[in-house]
């Protein structure tokens, strides 16, 4: 399944595997599969072991089709990518910005109301997984000054 074919996320609090199943594009069995090599997933299990999923959950779990499926990631390279997607974003929040909600943003990482700052800021983000750590101090900098001018238009 295309990721431009899967179905919008319906403003539910938990969804079942086979919910997110259909709403993934991915069988249950792999959905199991993915919490054993996934740390950041983790559904809530109850009565019987079922499991339910919360939105920020699916979201995670389309983000991992995305990486294995499209872009053709290992499941080791998809584990390290997250874990330097959740290691960036908690640096975002110790600074104290607010540059970009990764969990707003549609499957090809850009939300449709994006304005042009942002979707450069969104690039910068990227490129600084891959960076130095001067460099990431730069862009660290850079961003801060864009949110920065951001704020005084609002």
């Amino acid at each position: 399944m295309e990721k431009s074919l899967l179905p919008p996320i319906p403003a539910k609090r938990y969804f079942t595997i086979g919910e997110v199943s259909e709403l993934c594009g991915v069988k249950p069995h792999v959905l199991r599969y993915w919490e054993q090599e996934f740390t950041q997933l983790r559904p809530m299990k109850r009565r019987g072991n079922r499991r339910y999923y919360q939105r920020h959950e699916v979201l995670m779990i389309r983000r991992i089709r995305d990486l294995l499926y499209d872009q053709g990631f290992t499941i080791t390279g998809a584990r390290n990518k997250l874990q330097d997607l959740v290691q960036f974003e908690r640096e975002r929040r110790r600074l104290g910005g607010e540059l970009i909600d990764v969990d707003l943003l549609d499957d090809d990482g850009l939300d449709d109301d994006m304005n042009t700052e942002t979707a450069a800021t969104y690039e910068l983000t990227h490129l600084a997984l891959n960076s130095s750590d001067e460099a990431l101090q730069t862009l660290r900098t850079e961003l801060t000054q864009i949110r920065d001018m951001l704020s005084e238009l609002h």
